[in-house]
């Protein structure tokens, strides 16, 4: 064994596993080594149209920079998991179709977006999925550059837009960003969160160079957002009518100032029953909205610790995941931010602080220009991995020596189980090797086989789809429906113990960098035969528990039904 493979070894053994020696590390090395190896699958797939978002070789302005999300859901309820990707615009105005991919169960996806009634065309940025109505069909909501797109779900595959019907506007100028259904009412009835970035127009833009937020490193590029008016977060109750009311103002969502918003992603990170809410945002602090659980909330993102990075700077904030990678019973989050800073790891201490601990994690070693990210457990070992994607605002970057790169590369992190993450990204397969100019990024089971694939938005080429051909271990895939609380049973919580290990997940909408994985949670086992125990806190306050529950294998749990899973 040569001393560069047993460096790379002893690296990724966590200290629960450093007890018997030699022995235990060589059979311990085979698995991790060949646990991850991902393909991209796109192209014999089916997913071969390119995104459009702007000019490919050089970018005017910031509204051609954002690119577009990816939403993984079943659209049609025929048990197979699809594809929807927003699409954008150019200058000239040549605007790219949305792509609903159907999924025909067969590893092949075909575009039935104009037959779906999905035909809106623009500056798409970001997707959340939810059944907002409760009539068993999940439904999509799109932002925009211009103003977003809340489409009904009709079933039998046809959707309809009801964003008028629904009470949402459908005139104006808003930069849409990253959205989230969540039930902050605890009602049964979905709401909306979505972010603004910035108050942008196009016809009185500066244009690169001319002005003090126009150059980078002495390289003229488009302006922003610094010296841009900074955009509001908007929150929009369920009427339980299939409309929606502006309750910004009354639930304390415009106290704060305004910011660059970005990302968002809805999680209940004190442990209380109620979903807060956190907003990455781009040059200005992040946002943690604590819900009080009277209809209002309360930002605490600077005393919290998440608005800044580990010494108190901005950020240019992306994307971001939630997850409890160290298995303290907190879910902690996990933000991209711009080229040359680190990602911030947020580790929840007590469900009020958080300590930003991205340089012990090991998360250093590449500082890239991140976008979606995704945790996942890739090896299946109980333990949430991360990915991350990205990809450089500038392509003009090609054409300096600014040691900077468009396409960048995607990356895997694996959790060491000890509050470390190894960089496999070169170990992970063809799939990790490519350069990507990315953006939005998802994660679901596409295939039936109960391991989550990765759908990556790439600006102006296709997307690429990430399949794990990888050794496999023990997990299970778990769906929540809810009857008393929301259809879609975000909110809920997934706890389970197996061979003394606890690991908790929550059914989220939206979340990633403008995207949204699917609703089924998926948790590796490692070598665990059984699962001692499985609960699911549902949002409605019921509790139901099951003990010896069988693994490896996909199950569906309604809210309130007796028997086992």
């Amino acid at each position: 064994m040569s001393s560069v493979n047993l460096g790379f070894i002893l690296g990724c053994v966590p200290p629960r596993l450093l007890l018997s020696g030699l022995l235990l590390l060589a059979a311990f090395a085979g698995s991790t080594l060949d646990c991850c190896r991902y393909l991209d699958v796109a192209s014999p797939a089916g997913l071969v149209e390119p995104n459009t978002f702007g000019s490919q070789t050089r970018k005017q302005f910031i509204l051609e920079t954002t690119g577009n999300g990816a939403a993984i859901l079943d659209f049609d309820g025929d048990g197979w998991n699809d594809i929807f990707i927003a699409n954008g615009n150019t200058l000239e105005r040549k605007a790219g179709p949305p792509r609903l991919y159907r999924n025909d169960g067969s590893g092949r996806f075909r575009d039935v977006a104009d037959q779906s009634g999905i035909t809106a065309r623009g500056w798409g940025q970001g997707v959340c999925a939810a059944d907002y109505n409760n009539d068993g069909n999940p439904d999509l909501f799109a932002t925009f550059y211009g103003h977003d797109i809340l489409y009904r779900n009709l079933g039998q595959g046809r959707f309809a837009d009801a964003t008028a019907q629904a009470w949402l506007p459908v005139t104006g100028r808003r930069w849409g960003a990253g959205c989230a259904f969540l039930d902050y009412d605890r009602d049964g009835w979905l709401d909306l969160f979505v972010a603004n970035y910035v108050e942008f127009n196009l016809e009185n833009a500066l244009k690169p160079g001319q002005g003090p937020n126009c150059v980078w490193k002495g390289l003229p590029v488009m302006c922003g957002p610094r010296g841009l008016a900074m955009a509001h977060n908007i929150l929009y109750r369920n009427n339980r009518d299939g409309t929606f009311t502006d309750v910004s103002r009354r639930a304390g969502i415009l106290r704060p100032a305004g910011r660059y918003g970005l990302g968002v992603i809805v999680s209940d990170f004190d442990n209380d029953w109620w979903p807060d809410i956190y907003v990455a945002c781009d040059q200005t602090p992040s946002l943690l909205y604590r819900n009080r659980g009277d209809s209002t909330f309360e930002e605490r993102g600077a005393e919290a610790g998440v608005a800044y990075n580990f010494d108190g700077r901005l950020q240019a904030g992306m994307g971001v995941a939630v997850a409890d990678y160290d298995g303290n019973g907190f879910l902690d989050i996990l933000k991209t931010n711009f080229s040359g800073d680190l990602p911030s790891l947020y580790k929840n201490e007590d469900g009020r602080f958080f300590s930003d601990l991205s340089q012990q994690a090991g998360l250093g070693k590449n500082q890239l220009l991140g976008w979606g990210v995704v945790f996942l457990d890739a090896d299946e070992d109980g333990w949430k991995d991360i990915v991350m994607a990205n990809g450089h605002v500038y392509p003009e970057v090609d054409r300096t020596n600014l040691g900077e790169r468009y396409r960048q590369k995607t990356l895997l992190y694996r959790n060491l189980g000890n509050g470390r993450f190894a960089d496999i990204s070169e170990q992970a397969g063809p799939g990790f090797q490519a350069l990507r100019p990315a953006r939005g990024l998802a994660a679901g089971d596409l295939d039936g086989d109960g391991r989550p694939e990765l759908v990556v938005v790439n600006t102006n080429e296709a997307p690429s789809l990430l399949k794990n051909e990888g050794r496999r271990q023990n997990w299970l895939l778990v769906r929540l429906v809810g009857t008393k609380s929301n259809r879609s049973a975000i909110g809920a919580r997934v706890t389970l113990e197996a061979r003394g290990r606890n690991q908790m997940e929550e059914v989220r909408s939206g979340g990633s960098y403008y995207s949204h994985n699917d609703f089924a949670l998926h948790f590796g086992l490692g070598a665990a035969p059984v699962i001692d125990r499985l609960e699911v806190r549902w949002p409605s306050g019921l509790v139901q528990q099951w003990r010896q529950v069988a693994v490896n294998r996909k199950i569906v749990i309604t809210e309130g039904a007796e028997g086992p899973p």
